[in-house]
């Protein structure tokens, strides 16, 4: 009797967001582990350096070997960085094998606004067959995609916040702000002394001051979203925070609303926008998610208030920026892709 099972295979396992995939991947009675790669621990067992996998997975690390991956797998999620990612997905790619990427590679639609954050891209052909993986928008698309872009974990949680909005068409004149904090392993697995437990406890820093790399990404998909709606040209100001915790992201959006709102109605537009959404709740008015509430999971809370004049909505969003941000997102568009249902593995 054959494997009917999706073969899957990491590229870049060793890394944060490769772990997350792991743990999530192991309860997904659907596919097959076929190929762990990393560079620089070939040969180790995978539980060397995701503790939580001993007893679990003893599979080793490969060197990256592109055909024998591809032959091999149905599905390969990339965790490499920026520029490696995508050389490595165009190889993928011109041997059959769909692609998740992790990273920023493939998430920005426009050749020169990539340019601009990263430099100039490997591969701009591929951008306008690359699928932005965030379903609550996209879901459609995410299902027959043969290579889909896993959103930012700032981005994610910032285009949630503001989705309802643009979409209606809610957004006044002036710049929509963000404050956002996040944990300390978005940044990877680095040994960068801003990132030492020694330097991030007891502590708040803001950083990317002249300019986050996720910012084109929430430009980019609110302004999609407001197409419809006629929304005007979108400012935006957006903050990023260093929080001494070590998962989670929490998102304040501030946004000049067209006309006076009322909480119901505010609450009432977010509740039908993500009504059929499984991983997108609505809390209730004036309540304010927590970072721990949504650790270790995919799902994203959104809290509503407004301003003494209900001209200004405050949208306050709370994910785990390993997992709704970046791995669990990633197996929810596998999901889709692969005709499973989309909280398999995820609950």
């Amino acid at each position: 009797m054959s494997d009917a099972r999706v073969r899957v295979s990491i590229v870049g396992a060793s890394g944060y967001t490769g772990g997350e995939l792991l743990r999530y991947l192991l309860r997904h009675p659907g596919v097959r582990l076929a190929h762990l790669t990393s560079e620089n621990h070939v040969g180790k067992p995978v539980h060397e350096l995701h503790k939580f996998l001993k007893g679990r997975l003893n599979q080793p690390l490969e060197k990256l070997n592109v055909s024998a991956v591809a032959r091999d797998s149905d599905v390969v999620f990339l965790g490499l960085p920026h520029g490696a990612a995508a050389k490595t997905a165009a190889a993928l790619l011109d041997h059959g094998t769909r692609v998740i990427d992790l990273s920023a590679d493939f998430r920005l639609e426009d050749a020169s606004t990539y340019a601009r954050w990263y430099g100039a891209h490997p591969v701009p052909a591929l951008l306008k067959g690359a699928v932005y993986g965030l379903p609550e928008r996209h879901r459609d698309e995410i299902r027959t995609a043969r290579l889909v872009a896993n959103p930012g974990c700032y981005a994610t949680t910032s285009i949630l916040a503001g989705l309802p909005l643009a979409s209606a068409g809610w957004l006044g004149s002036g710049p929509l702000i963000i404050d956002a904090k996040s944990g300390v392993s978005g940044a990877g697995r680095k040994a960068e002394p801003m990132y030492l437990y020694s330097e991030a406890d007891e502590s708040m820093q803001a950083y990317g001051l002249k300019g986050h790399r996720h910012f084109p990404e929430i430009i980019q998909e609110w302004t999609r979203a407001g197409a419809k709606s006629k929304t005007k040209r979108i400012e935006l100001i957006f903050v990023p925070y260093l929080a001494p915790m070590n998962r989670g992201i929490l998102a304040t959006l501030y946004a000049p609303l067209a006309k006076k709102q009322s909480i119901d109605k505010l609450r009432e537009l977010y509740v039908s926008y993500y009504l059929r959404e499984p991983f997108v709740t609505i809390l209730a008015p004036f309540e304010s998610p927590e970072v721990k509430a949504v650790t270790y999971t995919n799902r994203c809370q959104i809290g509503l208030s407004l301003d003494a004049s209900g001209r200004t909505a405050i949208v306050i969003a709370a994910l785990d920026n390993l997992v709704k941000g970046a791995s669990g997102q990633a197996i929810q568009n596998m999901n889709l892709m692969f005709g499973f249902g989309e909280t398999t593995a995820l609950e």
